[in-house]
């Protein structure tokens, strides 16, 4: 097998969360070009069957829209059925769907906590949790879980967000431990500031994104299509001497 073959994806069922916009578009497709059959997933089916087909249609790869709530268990556990009922298995687990609500400690609800809480931390642990007996049966599975450079570091109004990366930072650690005499990978990768829907706000505010800018070592705010190849990459035979592990994709922002 040579080195670029160790990349390759065909044969390999993966789904990922929060599929049909942003990163988790991008990852998506990434998979189906590399030779994956993907499930993308959504809350609303008409997005993710769209994002799927569309996908189809540039990677002529397999591909299908599932529509659950990752904060909802018998959401997940139908949706995961589904697709194995479609593909047989589900070989790669991209924890992607998530939330970000800023703003003054005091000035925020509980229901803003519980909400980015639920999204970002309660959802991958519900999606491992629902993923674990068919990845542990055969004894092979490859989890990447989306977390953030927010995880490691901080800046001020991030207290939900920032709290719910760092406990998924741990709780890729912990799976991987837990995972490791299955032969199951569980990496995280941390995006630094990219140019999502999710940071729009901040985009829109020309100080507010030079603040940013002038602080990445790089220059520049992150293209999307610069995570696909580290998607890729974690869930390919290329890294399978890596679990526990994050990546930070960043610019360069947290190596200050």
């Amino acid at each position: 097998m040579s080195v670029l073959d160790r990349f390759k994806l065909e044969g390999r069922v993966a789904i990922v969360t929060g599929g049909a916009r942003g990163l988790g578009r991008i990852a998506a497709e990434a998979l189906a070009s590399a030779g994956a059959s993907v499930a993308v997933s959504a809350r609303d089916l008409t997005a993710a069957e769209t994002a799927a087909s569309e996908i189809a249609e540039k990677t002529s790869s397999a591909t299908v829209g599932v529509s659950f709530d990752v904060t909802r268990a018998n959401e997940i556990e139908s949706a995961f059925e589904r697709v194995v009922d479609r593909f047989g298995t589900i070989d790669i687990l991209v924890n992607n769907a998530g939330i970000n609500i800023r703003g003054q400690i005091e000035r925020l609800a509980e229901s803003d906590w519980d909400a980015v809480i639920d999204a970002n931390l309660k959802g991958p642990w519900l999606c491992c949790r629902a993923v674990a007996s068919i990845m542990k049966a055969k004894k092979y599975g490859k989890v990447i879980n989306i977390s953030s450079m927010l995880g490691e570091i901080s800046l001020p109004e991030r207290t939900p967000y920032a709290s719910s990366k760092g406990g998924l930072t741990l709780l890729t650690k912990t799976l991987a431990l837990e995972w490791a005499p299955y032969g199951i990978n569980v990496n995280a990768l941390c995006p630094g500031p990219f140019a999502t829907d999710i940071n729009l706000s901040l985009l829109r505010d020309p100080a507010v994104a030079a603040t940013f800018t002038a602080k990445i070592p790089l220059g520049r705010w992150g293209d999307p299509v610069e995570l696909g190849p580290s998607i890729v990459f974690l869930a390919s035979d290329a890294a399978s001497f890596i679990t526990g592990s994050t990546l930070f994709i960043d610019g360069g922002y947290t190596a200050q």
